[in-house]
């Protein structure tokens, strides 16, 4: 299995910051925003990478990433997204000749989690897995109608409904096998005029070629302020440990000066 980062947009609800640069090279913590989904694929096993990014700040991961040696990666290529903002199943398309008829895993350049995906890399055959994370604001993301049923199938997914079925977020992480490809092909573009994800991934559900995993571990996507903040602060409390309340204070700590 390769890995797809994908870390295109312009990052405009985090204006002005990202006057500067891409989004997905802002710090969290200590480290650039993209570095936890590499860390998230190398994890897991997969070490050969795509990064699908674009607009005006697409070199500057060529100078922060490199050739991914230090990252833990053994390949990296970047893809450059034509046209801006065309949704995120428009630029997974531009991994087909990457992928070169391999199973990709599909990670959101802002998703961070500290979820381990390695025994779902190693167990997936074909069709498509998604994973799921309960939030606060299910509203924001897709949102998956489980089958009545049948409680462990997922029956549709719903793109940002005003009103969600449940908690559930369909997060920014996603398997697909080698027909992923033809499906984007025949989609339409949305309302927004966008190739959906959720209609990549509805197209698997009516093939019954669906699997869906929960994410045990924290997870947040970081494209919003408030979500940020919180990957920010995760992460600086995970990493400093004992440590962080004496940062916050003001209070001099060793080695962290």
């Amino acid at each position: 299995m390769k890995g797809v980062i994908l870390a295109g947009g312009k990052g405009t609800r985090l204006f002005p910051l990202t006057h500067a640069t891409n989004k997905h090279l802002l710090p969290i913590y200590d480290q650039c925003m993209i570095f936890y989904p590499i860390k998230t694929l190398v994890e897991a096993g997969i070490t050969e990478v795509l990064i699908v990014t674009g607009d005006v700040h697409a070199g500057h991961f060529i100078n922060v990433i490199k050739n991914g040696k230090d990252l833990g990666l053994t390949h990296v290529e970047y893809a450059y997204q034509e046209g801006g903002s065309a949704g995120i199943a428009d630029a997974l398309k531009y991994a087909k000749d990457f992928a070169d008829g391999d199973s990709i895993a599909v990670i959101l350049g802002d998703n961070t989690t500290d979820a381990s995906i390695k025994t779902a890399v190693a167990n997936f055959k074909d069709g498509a897995m998604v994973f799921l994370k309960e939030v606060i604001d299910p509203e924001r993301f897709g949102n998956p109608i489980f089958a009545k049923d049948d409680p462990k199938k997922i029956e549709t997914i719903i793109e940002k409904p005003k009103v969600p079925a449940n908690n559930f977020a369909i997060t920014g992480l996603y398997f697909y096998d080698s027909t992923v490809f033809a499906k984007i092909n025949a989609l339409v573009p949305s309302a927004r005029g966008e190739l959906e994800v959720t209609d990549l991934n509805n197209a698997y559900i009516k093939e019954g070629k669906m699997a869906w995993e929960l994410l045990n571990g924290f997870w947040s996507d970081a494209g919003t302020f408030h979500s940020l903040y919180r990957s920010n602060r995760y992460w600086a409390r995970k990493k400093l440990g004992d440590k962080y309340d004496d940062v916050c204070a003001g209070i001099t700590v060793p080695g962290l000066d």
